[in-house]
């Protein structure tokens, strides 16, 4: 009889377990070692960037700070405002650069939210597809450097096998038209897929961060690497442009070529024999 009654005991106990599971979910909650993770990340992006200063905050999912970091030469607002855009990131579970861009395309009114700080810096910290907290920068050189630092520690926290992500299909139509003038097909903080086309030479270039993977479709173009950029000029954060090459090696692209330039390394496509279509796949280091 104590038998029967353990086992209608254990059933029972099996059933309300059920229930519950249905009532609840587990959830992924940043730890104090991971904050500093985040940070110690976003330091280290910041040193190799020459990064003249920088708060750094990292919150929990709810919003609450857990560790700060204020670099020498940041402006002594730079930690609240920090804050404040790890908070908001936190909180909505989007870039603040988002609502920035809202804010500046019109809708004014979320200016008036509470405890809210729409200004580029504020990135969501995500391990296993679930928001354990964020980071927020400020006081780096600039609004964009700030979102590369704070892109730098949320990224830290990945798993190392990384994370599921969807499948993308990209029609042959919407590919196709891709190509009759260059544009993105897909980008990522991680990697960039584009659809090139070039009917003529370009620019020097040199991508600090990205790692360029070129597969030639059509066309034929002499493609220099390496010496130094002419008149060199940075016109985006990690990005530097010029008219030519000095002392670089010249070499012929064809169909079917694959080219792999590592950040850093100057490029340029000197002479075109159009129309020249290229895939390039871009992997953020």
């Amino acid at each position: 009889m104590k038998y029967i009654h353990s086992m209608f005991g254990f059933l029972l106990f099996c059933a309300a377990a059920s229930i519950a599971s249905g009532q609840v979910v587990s959830k992924k909650t940043l730890t104090l070692d991971g904050a500093k993770q985040v940070i110690a990340a976003a330091v280290a992006e910041a040193k190799r960037l020459n990064a003249p200063g920088g708060a750094i905050a990292v919150v929990d999912e709810g919003g609450n700070l857990m560790a700060l970091e204020r670099l020498d030469g940041t402006f002594a607002a730079g930690a609240n405002i920090s804050i404040g855009k790890a908070r908001t990131s936190a909180l909505f579970k989007k870039p603040t650069s988002l609502f920035e861009k809202i804010i500046r395309e019109g809708r004014t009114p979320m200016v008036a939210l509470n405890d809210f700080t729409p200004l580029q810096g504020g990135v969501p910290i995500e391990f296993d597809g679930q928001v354990v907290g964020a980071i927020g920068v400020s006081g780096a050189s600039s609004a964009q450097q700030d979102e590369d630092l704070a892109i730098a520690g949320a990224r830290a926290l990945k798993p190392a096998m990384g994370t599921m992500m969807d499948v993308k299909h990209i029609k042959a139509g919407l590919v196709a038209e891709a190509f009759k003038k260059g544009a993105p097909l897909l980008e990522n903080g991680e990697y960039k897929v584009h659809a090139s086309h070039r009917d003529g030479p370009g620019m020097a270039e040199i991508h600090s961060t990205d790692t360029d993977i070129i597969y030639v479709l059509e066309g034929t173009a002499t493609f220099v690497t390496g010496g130094s950029v002419a008149e060199p000029r940075e016109v985006a954060t990690n990005e530097i442009r010029g008219p030519s090459i000095d002392d670089g090696k010249a070499q012929r692209l064809s169909k079917g070529d694959v080219v792999v330039v590592p950040n850093g390394t100057p490029h340029w496509f000197k002479e075109v024999d159009g129309p020249f279509n290229y895939y390039v796949v871009k992997v953020t280091e």
